[in-house]
């Protein structure tokens, strides 16, 4: 069982949690669940698998590209003859080793894995498993989202959640007040990663749903 050492980062963290738990429910699922489709337009679970495993590779390998939509299809598009449990065997193994190297990268490589543990949930979310997203390692989401989140230059923000208040988000130039959120955790993560809201509880002021997305 991996177990996350002390002073490892909230990427490494959350990669080592997912690894812990995903994995074996992966290799469990029956092969048609990988055919259910995602929150990821065009992708089903193997394909959104196929784009996880690949990204931890690349950032394994020091091989990343710009993860632009027509780069992860041809990762996807790579994997297309892969057996699954090869595709969730890279997974397993990227999820063990890319966490140093997000780590070391002077936080360029956080929001990819936050988007990892963000995918997890995707997977969750397409299997009916919940809580999708805001399963173990939400508080460490959570902290890496508020460092995204100003990295990605979307308007400061304080969100109020039922255990605690978050800062969110930067000052931008033409922001005249603070936005302000009232929400639970899963629902904040929902928002700021563009996933599906459709009655989930919020009330949002000084913004739009659409302005504090950080996948773009």
């Amino acid at each position: 069982m991996p177990i996350a050492v002390a002073g490892s980062s909230c990427a490494e963290r959350l990669l080592l949690t997912e690894q812990r738990d995903l994995i074996p429910v992966l290799r469990a699922a029956p092969v048609r669940w990988f055919a259910h489709p995602t929150a990821c337009p065009g992708w089903n679970v193997r394909d959104l698998l196929a784009h996880c495993s690949a990204a931890l590779t690349r950032i394994t390998l020091d091989q990343v590209h710009d993860f632009s939509p027509e780069c992860n299809q041809r990762d996807v598009t790579d994997r297309q003859d892969w057996p699954i449990s090869r595709i969730i065997d890279e997974l397993d193994h990227g999820y063990g080793t890319a966490g140093p190297v997000i780590s070391n990268s002077a936080g360029q490589l956080d929001v990819i894995g936050l988007g990892e543990w963000v995918h997890a949930g995707d997977i969750r979310a397409a299997w009916d498993l919940t809580p999708a997203y805001a399963a173990a390692g939400t508080d460490d989401a959570l902290e890496l989202l508020a460092r995204c989140s100003a990295q990605r230059n979307t308007p400061l923000l304080i969100a109020h959640l039922p255990d605690r208040d978050l800062e969110l988000g930067t000052w931008l130039p033409d922001q005249q007040y603070v936005a302000d959120l009232v929400t639970d955790a899963e629902t904040l993560i929902r928002l700021y990663t563009g996933r599906p809201i459709a009655e989930r509880p919020f009330v949002l002021s000084g913004a739009t749903a659409q302005d504090l997305v950080i996948y773009r």
